[in-house]
């Protein structure tokens, strides 16, 4: 009988957050409301249903309330000690957010992360933007390139300029590989 009561609490909740996700759809499209909040507020409402079915799941089952909430703050707790262990990565993970929503810069864009207004500071075209790194390439005059990592909280703690364009630096660089290629393919390297 607690089985059967326990799976219907699953089951309602499933056909709550279906009806909910229908009424949202309703309401965002008849209000305009831009489609990134209709995800997020189907998201949120989603996951408030199935915690409290789980719970109430729990209770029929015999697992008390108290229990859960112990073992809960317990988990918690864990993961605030994690959490302050893992303060730089996971600032890096916010500063690309950062990053991704207020675009300083996007890819393939030529930028230079100053340490100070007048000292020049590491410059190249972005060629990648993931989690927790920037990644810059750098085109030597010699034709090597190299690509550079930095840390995406970086670009909050320092001056960064962007070039709308590629600038005089970088084009002379390529210029100057290019010319070393062709110099090495005459050459019968």
């Amino acid at each position: 009988m607690k089985l059967g009561e326990a799976l219907a609490i699953l089951v309602g909740a499933w056909l709550l957050t279906t009806l909910l996700r229908q009424l949202v759809r309703r309401v965002c499209v008849r209000y305009d409301i831009a489609p990134a909040f209709a995800l997020g507020l189907r998201r949120v409402l989603s996951t408030l249903i199935y915690i409290v079915a789980l719970l109430l799941f729990l209770n029929r089952l015999g697992i008390s309330g108290s229990v859960v909430w112990t073992t809960l703050t317990g988990f918690v707790a864990v993961g605030a000690v994690a959490f302050f262990a893992a303060w730089s990565v996971l600032s890096n993970i916010f500063c690309a957010l950062l990053i991704l929503i207020t675009r300083p810069f996007r890819l393939y864009d030529y930028i230079e992360v100053l340490e100070n207004g007048d000292k020049p500071g590491l410059k190249g075209r972005v060629v990648d933007i993931n989690f927790i790194y920037t990644s810059l390439q750098e085109i030597h005059a010699d034709g090597e390139d190299t690509v550079l990592q930095v840390p995406n909280s970086q670009f909050f703690q320092r001056t960064t300029r962007r070039w709308r364009q590629e600038p005089a630096w970088a084009r002379t660089a390529r210029e100057q590989a290019q010319a070393s290629a062709d110099w090495q393919d005459a050459s019968g390297r």
